[in-house]
């Protein structure tokens, strides 16, 4: 809670909720069950979402569509969110950019009344911690452009997918070059040798 004084010098409370761009004023909700109210926004997303290849970075829109419900232990929010992570595919390195699309629902409860992970602040209820959370953990560890991205060429760093023809040169392990001259073919000299050595 910050605290400024009025020109008379009077102590005026100004809730920090009201700053938060995720906070959203429930006044009207307030020990009224059975009240629901929905809304839909658009907020910039404040900073990063996410640490990964690919994130949500700061400034993107995040789109939420809320519903609000006031019940006897506090208020229940659902929400579905939407919004873009960009970043690089793990295979090829390309830049990319998918859709995101999260849902949850959390018990926002009125302070004091019982323990609770989330609760109502001076009557507004804070999204941003559940909605970071939702969407970082949505977001894929390996990102790829395409499902089936052949990544990069070993040889010349070149994406392979942009050359399909090209086929990387397979390298032999020098350890085992003593058997480089041997051939499984039955007309071979050295499967002649084998068939004598058997015998």
């Amino acid at each position: 809670m910050q605290v400024r004084h009025s020109a008379g010098g009077r102590i005026v409370g100004v809730s920090k909720y009201k700053k938060l761009p995720f906070a959203v004023n429930i006044r009207d909700l307030v020990r009224r069950p059975g009240e629901m109210r929905e809304h839909d926004l658009v907020v910039p997303a404040p900073e990063q979402f996410g640490e990964g290849l690919v994130a949500v970075r700061e400034g993107t829109p995040i789109h939420e569509r809320v519903r609000l419900e006031s019940v006897h232990e506090g208020v229940l929010v659902t929400a579905e969110v939407e919004t873009v992570a960009t970043g690089e595919c793990g295979r090829c390195l390309t830049d990319i950019s998918q859709g995101v699309q999260v849902e949850f629902q959390e018990l926002f409860a009125y302070s004091g009344d019982e323990a609770s992970d989330y609760e109502v602040h001076d009557d507004h209820v804070d999204l941003e911690p559940l909605i970071r959370d939702a969407v970082v953990l949505s977001l894929p560890f390996q990102p790829v452009c395409q499902p089936d991205c052949p990544g990069l060429d070993p040889e010349t760093g070149e994406r392979l997918a942009e050359n399909p023809d090209r086929k990387p040169q397979e390298t032999v392990d020098p350890r085992w070059s003593a058997l480089a001259g041997f051939s499984p073919d039955p007309g071979s000299d050295n499967s002649d040798a084998v068939s004598k050595e058997e015998r």
